[in-house]
């Protein structure tokens, strides 16, 4: 993969990261962008070397998310199976759905699939298969509907 690949992926799953802190903590925007730059992007933690990410992206993906929540969770709501809620999914799980969907509804310079197959990934980072596969299922139906 392609550096600019390589950063974007990183810019994706710390994107997923900021803003599950976000909502466990609240953390303000400005605070949680600034201490994502300065402590975690491309930082070494406990002996792991994180790839540097790219900023400009996970900007936008966290700033998105956050700007259009409402519009994005009604957008998942109406893809879950009849019965489920989305306060009912685990919360990092939630995460990775609203950062999928945001970028497929406002990133149309990158292709459906690359947005798919990226939060498969990081739904990989936090979860099994089965998950990983229920995160395809509903980025799948929110890019048909959307794009």
């Amino acid at each position: 993969m392609p550096a600019r690949g390589i950063a974007r992926s990183a810019a994706r799953l710390a994107a997923v990261q900021a803003l599950y802190q976000q909502q466990m903590e609240g953390t303000p925007e400005a605070q949680l962008l600034d201490e994502f730059h300065r402590h975690r992007l491309g930082a070494e933690i406990e002996d792991v070397q994180f790839a540097d990410a790219d900023r400009v992206h996970f900007d936008d993906v966290v700033k998105g998310v956050l700007a259009r929540i409402e519009e994005i969770d009604a957008l998942l709501s109406e893809r879950l199976a009849d019965g489920w809620r989305l306060d009912r999914l685990d919360k990092t799980m939630v995460q990775v759905l609203r950062a999928g969907a945001y970028e497929l509804l406002a990133r149309a310079d990158v292709a459906t699939a690359t947005i798919i197959t990226e939060y498969v990934d990081v739904a990989h980072a936090f979860f099994e298969e089965r998950e990983a596969k229920f995160v395809n299922g509903v980025l799948d139906a929110v890019g048909k509907g959307v794009r």
